[in-house]
C-alpha cells in the first residue's frame, strides 16, 4: 500500500506564502501523476493542481492559477506546492494524491487518483 505524507501546512496571514510537501512511499514517483486537492469545511473536495510524469506538465484549478506552483523532486520522491498570495478562501485541508497506474494523463477528478495522504491544514487569516 502506497503511503503519502504531507507537511508544511500552518497559519499564515493573507498575502503570505507556504510550501507544502508530499513524500511518497513508492520506490520512485517516476511515471505517476500526482496532485493536490483541498477541502474546506462544509464543501466538497476541490482540485488544486496536478503534475504529469511527462515533461513535468502541470494543471491548475482556476482559483489558484498564477498563485500556486506544483513541482516534483524525483531524488526525494516528493512533490511540492508553493502557495503565494494566499487568501482566506484558500483555508482548507490540503491532500496529496497519486495514481496507481503509470504513464497516464493528468486528471482533475478526485476519483481518478488511487492513493491519498492524511492531509495538512492550511489556515489563512484576514
Amino acid at each position: 500500500q502506497v503511503q503519502l505524507v504531507e507537511s508544511g501546512g500552518g497559519l499564515v496571514q493573507a498575502g503570505g506564502s507556504l510550501r507544502l510537501s508530499c513524500v511518497s512511499s513508492t520506490r520512485t514517483i517516476s511515471g505517476y501523476v500526482m496532485g493536490w486537492f483541498r477541502q474546506a469545511p462544509g464543501k466538497e473536495r476541490e482540485f488544486v493542481s496536478a503534475i504529469s510524469w511527462k515533461n513535468a506538465n502541470t494543471l491548475y484549478g482556476d482559483p489558484v492559477k498564477g498563485r500556486f506552483t506544483i513541482s516534483r523532486d524525483y531524488d526525494r520522491n516528493t512533490i511540492y506546492l508553493q502557495m503565494n498570495s494566499l487568501e482566506p478562501e484558500d483555508t482548507a485541508v490540503y491532500y496529496c494524491a497519486q495514481t496507481q497506474a503509470r504513464w497516464g494523463p493528468m486528471k482533475r477528478a478526485a476519483e481518478t487518483y488511487d492513493y491519498w495522504g492524511q492531509g495538512t491544514q492550511v489556515t489563512v487569516s484576514s
